[in-house]
């Protein structure tokens, strides 16, 4: 199924575009962080992950290699494409419903700052709805900057750059944000809605689709772990 472009959101540069503007050349380019150790010290050894907006597989790849199964869901196919070694399933993460439940649902590159409210409750009950009884769900947060440290950019050691351009208000509490990535051949912007969520304001929405926080697993807050309530 073919996903149109998301209101809101749109990207520039060579290459596909998926529906929320990000450029599949640049997410296959990008270095994995500290994401999969975080991950790795905060699930059980060798859980089976539902990875939600896995993108190219830069998380994933690193997960299978530390011993993880990894089922990668993506509204993308064209990311999907560049997966290697896992299980992927196409197609919008709001609406997914496999019937199959999991040790760890993840929500990472801050998906649950959706701009639409609506979207946001509904990955948050795909969380739920995939989750094991005595499994968790992975949240990643944006930092308590991420909106007002403006403009800023990162250098990577690799010799490209980072750069949040601008953060605009565009209506209801959410805000317009333009990304750029410079590299020595090429140059990719994406604009996207995100929506600010205070700490009380996103375990309140934890809560609203029958989630706790388990833990906050970084001294920043960013990465949170969730489990079902009751």
């Amino acid at each position: 199924m073919r996903i149109e472009t998301r209101e809101g959101y749109e990207g520039t540069g060579p290459g596909a575009i998926t529906p929320d503007g990000c450029a599949v050349e640049v997410y296959a380019r990008l270095p994995v962080g500290d994401e999969p150790d975080i991950i790795a010290a905060a699930v059980p050894a060798g859980a089976h992950i539902l990875e939600l907006g896995s993108g190219a597989g830069r998380v994933t790849h690193p997960l299978l290699e530390r011993g993880f199964t990894v089922t990668a869901v993506d509204e993308s196919a064209a990311m999907l494409a560049r997966v290697r070694g896992a299980r992927t399933i196409c197609g919008p993460i709001e609406t997914l419903d496999l019937g199959e439940k999991f040790d760890v649902v993840m929500l990472a590159s801050f998906l649950v700052h959706a701009g639409d409210e609506e979207v946001r409750r509904g990955l948050l009950r795909t969380c739920v709805r995939h989750v094991a009884r005595d499994g968790c769900v992975l949240v990643q947060r944006e930092g308590a900057d991420h909106h007002t440290n403006v403009p800023r950019e990162r250098v990577d050691p690799s010799g490209f750059t980072v750069r949040i351009a601008s953060v605009e208000p565009a209506g209801e509490g959410v805000n317009s944000v333009r990304a750029e990535y410079v590299f020595p051949d090429a140059v990719w912007t994406q604009t996207f809605l995100s929506r600010p969520l205070t700490k009380e304001q996103f375990e309140s929405a934890l809560a609203e689709a029958g989630l706790e926080v388990d833990a906050y697993l970084t001294p920043d807050g960013i990465w949170v772990r969730a489990v079902p309530v009751g």
